[in-house]
Order: C-alpha cells, then structure tokens, then sequence
C-alpha cells in the first residue's frame, strides 16, 4: 500500500515500485474511476498509463452508482486475480475509505429511497454545509462527534441512511474485520508542511493551466451527483454560480486542496501500522519492503 496526501508524490513512487518488483498498480483514489474527470483528480499520464498497467482508473462514469463498499469487493478480487500471476501487488491512493473497504470489507448499508437521496442533496445544495452539520449533528449526534464535519460527501452519505432507517451509520458499521491471506505492507508518504503545500500550490496553478475550468464547466450539468461532490470541482461550480469571482475560486481551489491534505495524513496517521518516508527515499521503501517480505509469505 502507498498511500499520502494529495500531490506528495505517490505515483511516481507507484511506478518506480512496480518496475522494481515487475507487478501492477491498483489505484484507490475515490474519483480517478470516473471517465469524465481527469484534469481535477491528477491521473496518471497516458505515458505513465502505458509503462504500467493500472487498474480502476477510468472504469465508472460519474453517472453510475459507485461507492466505497463496492469498490472494496471488486478491488480484492482483483487482488486475488494478480496474485495469480505476480508475488506482488502495488494498491496507491489517497482515499483513506476506500483503502479501508479494500484491506476491511463494509457492511451491508441498506439501500437508500432515490427520493431521499435527491433531497438531501437538494437541500445541501440550496442550505449548505452549515445546514448539513446542523441536521446531522441532530438526528444522528453519534455520527457527527467522530465525523469529518468538512466532508460534505460523508455528512450527506450518513443523513441519508438516518433518514431512510431511522438508525445511525454506526450501527451498520460492526462487520469484523477481514483478514486478508496475504502480507499487508503500508507505505506512507510525507513532506514537510510547507513543501507540501507548495506542490499542492503548483498542481493546482498546472490543473488550471491544462484546462480545469473548462472540465467543470463541462460537468457543471452533473454537479449534484456523489462523484462531483468534491475539491477542485466544487470552487468551479461556486464561481459559475456567481457567488464569488474567479480570483477568489483561485483562493480557495488551493486552500481547500490543502485543507483536503490535511485531512488525508490526519486519517493516516491513525494507522500505527504505516511506515512513513518522503517521497525520494525509495531506495528505503524498497529495502524495508524486500524486508519485510521474507519475514512471512506473501500470499
């Protein structure tokens, strides 16, 4: 697993471990699935497409139903799949819940009424994510005390299970955990915070550069669905809204992108199993990794 923040580097790492232990790479970015974003959720070049297979990556359209849990299931046969021909499998992505599904698995959420779906979405459209707190903090406290308050995405996602069942998010989520039949290796990556922002700054100013406004406008038609709910998207659709000018969406195109950081290493640091390294320092990550790898068989 390789796994960091936003723009710290993790798919050039990606690659270089691939070619060193002659695999794939399974990516476990939460909206790189999706056909119609590409500029806004940095994927791989089509040059770094073609020196290593990569799986999950344009698969879904942001039309479809896709979600964490699903993901989670397909994403380890996958893995199962590979194992059949590699020693070695490379999973690379910044999406805390989405790597969880894979390594963990989800219980089964009963679905939700299209109906309530549309309305909350409706109504965070139209009231905010300060209603959306509000709502949830109310109708479900136990959810919100240890929730993202700033992930509108999750917020939205567990209002609508208490509005359909009448019982917290929480309750669904006591599955046991799996255990995997392979050994699990956990990379992260790191820079210095100033650094890190600085390439968050950059990638942003290259994603404007190669046309960002121009994807959002194109998807501006679809804003509501699940996969646009996101940094990098939303600042756009604000700004064509007319609620602030293009210099301000500059503004906060970058702060929200750090503040999406932030949170990423925050969910990662929970996990006392990652070894942590900055980005150049492969040769370390290779040795710890052929290490760690004799210790116990793989798979």
């Amino acid at each position: 697993m390789i796994v960091g923040p936003t723009a710290v580097g993790k798919t050039a790492v990606a690659l270089a471990m691939a070619e060193a232990l002659g695999t794939e790479i399974l990516s476990a970015d939460s909206r790189q699935f999706y056909r119609e974003m590409t500029i806004g959720t940095a994927k791989p070049t089509a040059l770094e497409l073609g020196q290593i297979k990569h799986h999950f990556i344009d698969t879904h359209s942001i039309t479809d139903k896709y979600d964490a849990a699903r993901f989670g299931e397909e994403a380890l046969e996958k893995v199962y799949e590979l194992f059949g021909r590699y020693n070695d499998v490379i999973v690379c992505g910044g999406s805390g819940l989405y790597i969880k599904a894979l390594l963990e698995g989800f219980d089964d959420i009963p679905e939700v009424p299209d109906e309530i779906r549309e309305s909350v979405s409706e109504n965070y459209k139209n009231k905010g994510l300060i209603w959306l707190q509000q709502t949830i903090q109310k109708l479900d406290p136990d959810y919100f005390a240890r929730a993202d308050a700033q992930n509108p995405a999750r917020l939205m996602r567990a209002l609508e299970v208490v509005l359909a069942t009448g019982k917290s998010i929480l309750t669904f989520q006591t599955k046991q955990k799996r255990i995997p039949p392979f050994k699990i290796i956990k990379i992260g990556l790191e820079l210095e915070r100033n650094e890190l922002y600085k390439r968050i700054d950059e990638r942003m100013d290259q994603m404007i550069t190669a046309g960002l406004f121009d994807e959002a406008e194109k998807l501006y038609p679809y804003r509501e669905h699940n996969a646009l709910q996101t940094v990098g998207y939303q600042e756009i659709f604000d700004f064509m809204d007319g609620k602030y000018n293009k210099e301000e969406a500059l503004r906060l195109l970058k702060r929200n992108s750090r503040r999406y950081a932030k949170r990423q290493l925050t969910w990662f640091k929970r996990d006392a199993e990652i070894n942590w390294f900055k980005p150049d320092q492969f040769e370390g990550i290779l040795s710890l990794v052929n290490n760690e790898a004799t210790k116990t068989p793989r798979h």
